[in-house]
């Protein structure tokens, strides 16, 4: 057993002790997409918006200086947990808008040295050459990746004229590195890479394509939004240039998220957004900027979302990363050996706990996952369902989607019980409903009864009993296609 005590950490979340549909309790497995929020976190929230609220950065009474002490309180906090220096931590609103920031902030560079040679200037002296992006440049990826890690690039090669390459996945749900060093060329600018997959939870050996990008002249980006809430994260350890990550994965309140950026190459970058409280000096003729983080952070600084997030490291820190992640990896191994026991359940990504962390996509024989979440949803039981924003990975897969149950540190052993027979219950249920299906196609009078009780004594509703009905030819063409 792991150090942490989740039926304790449970009476932090509020939400945790409501029902759901049928009056179920509810089994919240779907943290991947989004965690729930402590107690501590809300109370900081809640404070910022109370006690001190101000715009940071600007006002000269009190307000002002305890509004600007908790934004930056919160940054030395980050910083702290991640390894960094708190210059090296700029604020987003999530991961997504920390990986536009460096994507647009390249475009921006190299469409000044652009604007410059079509008026036959040369290109400024400036200190942004090594992010300008060029024809016949290259940006690497995987298939493994988030949209948020791939469709920036995709329209940064499309601005500049670059080309997108990417690595494979393998068999088992990982970045393919095994032709990593004939990948990455001279001509690679920045490999943008996950830290781990919010699909097959496979981590990547980041340490690793970092040594390889840095002999090649490449910068690396790692999307961290399934890492950093999950396990310890070094970034000076993985060696990487940029990591981001988002708040709302990891017990923090939404619309806020981290950029880490190695100081001497955010000194570098051309700004992505422009306005107040970034500028150094403005004149009619032209303005110059603040050093980082301010450079990055336009606009007044959303101080109750930097204190919630500084709770959640809090939490996290006093919970010991450590034990998050050996509370996490318990939890999915008792959820691949009970979902293995399961002849009619396909477990996408690895089978064992190895450099894997805590979530568990699957597919169910013969019933498409927006179904199977359905009837779990009637048991009290919230999982993710669809391609998880991981289109590629689903299409190398060659699958069109699958269902995805994600553990944190409220979870249980119990939990993962729950979802076992669940899946277990959804599966009778269309068993049921195909034979009943069948003998009322062939005209029989004999037909066989759809279950209309949950694996858990809970009434299934007449919203689930037919939409699943309406559902059939979806789901049965799902497992002829198989066959």
């Amino acid at each position: 057993m792991t150090g942490l005590d989740a039926e304790a950490i449970r009476k932090d979340f509020p939400v945790l002790s409501r029902t759901v549909r049928n009056d179920a309790p509810l089994v919240y497995l779907d943290s991947g997409a989004t965690s729930q929020k402590p107690r501590q976190v809300l109370d900081a929230v809640r404070d910022a918006y109370e006690l001190h609220n101000a715009a940071a950065h600007r006002g000269t009474h009190l307000l002002g200086e305890e509004a600007t002490d908790l934004y930056e309180g919160a940054r030395a906090k980050v910083s702290r947990f991640i390894g960094a220096e708190a210059d090296e931590v700029v604020f987003t609103k999530n991961a997504t808008e920390a990986i536009n920031l460096v994507a647009y902030a390249m475009s921006n560079a190299t469409a000044v040295g652009a604007a410059r040679r079509s008026q036959g200037a040369p290109p400024p002296d400036t200190p942004w050459d090594r992010f300008r992006v060029l024809p016949g440049d290259e940006i690497l990826i995987t298939e493994l990746e988030h949209h948020a890690n791939l469709v920036p690039w995709q329209q940064l090669c499309e601005r500049t004229g670059a080309t997108l390459r990417w690595l494979g996945v393998t068999p088992d749900g990982r970045v393919d590195v095994s032709g990593l060093d004939e990948k990455i060329t001279g001509r690679t600018k920045l490999v943008a890479i996950t830290h781990q997959s919010n699909v097959t939870g496979a981590i990547t050996p980041l340490s690793d394509v970092a040594r390889i990008a840095h002999e090649k002249g490449a910068l690396v980006l790692a999307d961290a939004a399934q890492s950093v809430p999950h396990q310890p994260v070094d970034v000076g350890a993985l060696g990487v240039d940029f990591l981001v990550f988002s708040g709302h994965k990891m017990l923090g309140p939404y619309g806020v998220g981290v950029l880490f950026g190695r100081s001497e190459l955010l000194a570098e970058m051309p700004p992505f957004l422009t306005g107040g409280s970034m500028i150094e000096v403005v004149r009619m003729e032209g303005t110059t900027f603040l050093p980082p983080p301010q450079r990055f952070e336009p606009g007044v600084p959303f101080i109750a979302e930097a204190a919630g997030l500084g709770a959640a490291v809090d939490y996290l820190a006093e919970l010991g990363m450590e034990n998050v992640a050996a509370h996490e990896r318990e939890l999915t191994a008792h959820a691949l050996d009970l979902l293995g026991q399961n002849d009619g359940i396909t477990i996408v990504g690895p089978r064992t706990t190895s450099d894997r962390g805590g979530c568990v996509a699957f597919e169910v024989d013969g019933v498409h996952p927006h179904d199977v979440g359905q009837v779990l949803d009637e048991l009290g039981i919230a999982v993710r369902t669809g391609h998880h924003c991981a289109w590629p990975l689903h299409r190398a897969f060659g699958v069109q989607a699958s269902t995805r149950a994600s553990f944190y540190v409220y979870n249980t052993p119990a939990e993962v019980e729950a979802l076992a027979e669940g899946i277990r219950h959804a599966q009778r249920f269309f068993r049921s409903l195909w034979n009943f299906s069948r003998c009322t196609r062939r005209s029989s009078w004999t037909t066989t009864a759809i279950p209309t009780t949950g694996a858990c004594g809970s009434r299934l509703t007449p919203r689930c009993i037919t939409s699943t009905r309406s559902a059939a030819t979806r789901s049965r063409s799902v497992c002829c296609s198989r066959t």
